[in-house]
């Protein structure tokens, strides 16, 4: 599947009770996953739900929000930033109202 470099501003919740939402930045993404770096590992198989704005440039129309639930399937060793590489598999998607409402 064809990645698309886009960096764009991401809040990732994941399946844990004791982690907030995670505020990053998506590396690359295509139709059916992720690239991303987090403050900390996230084991194989833990599921994350992100949510994104793709921008108008790449919409053609007005900004889109977008929710996703994703599966990971790849950590990459911390960079000396201490960031970890996230690689995910998109599972399932909804598109939200409108780049203003809150989710």
């Amino acid at each position: 599947m064809r990645r698309f470099d886009m960096r764009l501003p991401a809040i990732v919740k994941v399946e844990d009770p004791t982690v907030d939402e995670l505020l990053t930045e998506t590396q690359n993404v295509s139709a059916r996953g992720v690239f991303l770096y987090l403050d900390r590992p996230l084991a194989e198989g833990s599921r994350m739900h992100v949510t994104l704005t793709l921008p108008p440039h790449i919409t053609l129309t007005d900004p889109v929000r977008v929710r996703f639930t994703a599966r990971v399937v790849r950590t990459e060793a911390p960079l000396p930033a201490s960031r970890v590489g996230i690689a995910a598999v998109i599972e399932e998607y909804e598109f939200l109202r409108s780049a203003s409402t809150g989710s």
